[in-house]
């Protein structure tokens, strides 16, 4: 296929001409050295300046600092304000481990804590886990992480527990979004003080899959596959750990598709966990995934393929389907998984809530059951405008997605046929 920029799409708005012409002028300064260096030890030098501290704990790991930076700054082509803004990221994240680490040692009774009970949705991107996710989070009893702590897990300072001024600095966040890529609410909403994804913590490891949802990054996806995630689990524990110390509650809910593909250890490091799959068609839903992928990279580069979004992604979320079924089979009937069909949900939430609540054997009270309704109220479809999309913005046929996704499909059958 001949490649066409995404950018260019009846169904992607294209970016604020203010946000093009920085990039036009800044690029034309490059040759004046303004180019932003996407360096590990500069990135670490200027995290440690920001913090006041250099410890960065004894189980950091810099060879997924390292080949994340070699995919950044070969394959990804970032246009001036990508680089920034990877460069703020990545300073941020390096930040959050120096924090941690302070917490941790300061105050060992952190890590001496038993992780809450875990329920986390593992369904598809754009299988209906946001709505599932807000509603549940809505329990008072339910500890799930909000964006402004997906961002800084970790205080700022010791003032700081509350988390005023990291809310402040996620409030900024989310407006600088909505006025960077106009049409990425409708498809997912970034809201300060909503629950939010927690591949998010994973990434204070620089091992997850956002990078290759907001950026190309093929060398790194590839390494990625090929590693042991278990390093990234054991220190998502830990800041679990810090977020129920500073807000405490008696479960975790959590969500995002990223642990598909490392179920077994995500069944390891979590404790007491309960998956919630949810399904929908995969000619809907991953379409739908592909041009949230494309909006999340136009941020960062104008270089934005459709073959190539599709070209990773259908194949990727193939393979972390087959590592799933994989898991399914290996536990051998003795699930912890609740399987939650897209239409069910969107119909009859209720009956799909009372199902999750079951497995805990917790009765859903009248007051909390109106809790959940009044959330599901407050977050309508079309909240922030709708989210259109085709196969063909990417270049892609029905046959296409089949050629990855067949099994699964088929075991959708099978689901599908046992609720009728």
């Amino acid at each position: 296929m001949a490649k066409q920029r995404l950018i260019k799409s009846a169904n992607f708005k294209n970016q604020p001409l203010w946000f093009n012409a920085i990039n036009s002028v800044w690029k034309s300064t490059y040759p004046l050295g303004t180019k932003v260096k996407l360096d590990k030890d500069r990135l670490i030098k200027s995290a440690r300046k920001q913090t006041g501290l250099v410890d960065l704990g004894n189980d950091f790991w810099e060879e997924p600092l390292d080949k994340l930076l070699y995919s950044v700054n070969h394959e990804a082509k970032l246009h001036p304000l990508g680089r920034f803004i990877t460069q703020k990221r990545l300073e941020n994240l390096l930040s959050v481990k120096l924090r941690s680490e302070y917490y941790f040692t300061k105050y060992p009774e952190i890590l001496e804590q038993d992780l809450y009970p875990v329920t986390v949705i593992i369904g598809l991107q754009r299988t209906g886990t946001t709505k599932l996710h807000r509603m549940l989070a809505s329990d008072p009893d339910t500890r799930a992480l909000m964006s402004w702590e997906a961002i800084n897990p970790a205080p700022i300072n010791d003032k700081d527990k509350s988390g005023t001024k990291r809310i402040k600095i996620a409030e900024t966040n989310e407006r600088a979004l909505k006025i960077m890529s106009p049409g990425f609410f409708a498809i997912h909403p970034v809201e300060h003080l909503a629950p939010e994804e927690d591949v998010l913590l994973l990434d204070v490891s620089f091992l997850s899959t956002t990078a290759e949802a907001i950026m190309d990054v093929p060398s790194y996806s590839e390494w990625l596959e090929k590693t042991d995630q278990s390093p990234a689990y054991e220190y998502m524990v830990k800041l679990m750990k810090l977020l129920q110390w500073q807000n405490p509650a008696k479960r975790w809910i959590l969500k995002t598709p990223h642990h598909l593909e490392f179920l077994p250890l995500a069944n390891q490091y979590f404790n007491d966990v309960h998956f919630v799959w949810t399904h929908r068609d995969v000619h809907r839903a991953i379409p739908s995934f592909l041009s949230m992928v494309a909006h999340s990279r136009i941020l960062f580069s104008n270089e934005v393929y459709a073959n190539e979004v599709a070209r990773h992604w259908v194949r990727k979320i193939g393979y972390m389907l087959e590592r799933a079924m994989d898991f399914r089979k290996s536990i051998h009937g003795k699930s912890n998984i609740t399987d939650v069909l897209y239409d069910n949900l969107v119909n009859d939430s209720k009956s799909v809530l009372k199902k999750i609540y079951d497995f805990r054997n917790i009765n859903i009270s009248s007051e909390l059951q109106q809790i959940f309704d009044n959330t599901e109220k407050s977050n309508p479809r079309g909240k922030y405008g709708f989210h259109k999309y085709t196969h063909e913005d990417f270049g892609i046929n029905r046959e296409f997605i089949d050629r990855f996704t067949l099994p699964y499909q088929k075991f959708q059958q099978k689901l599908k046929e046992n609720y009728e």
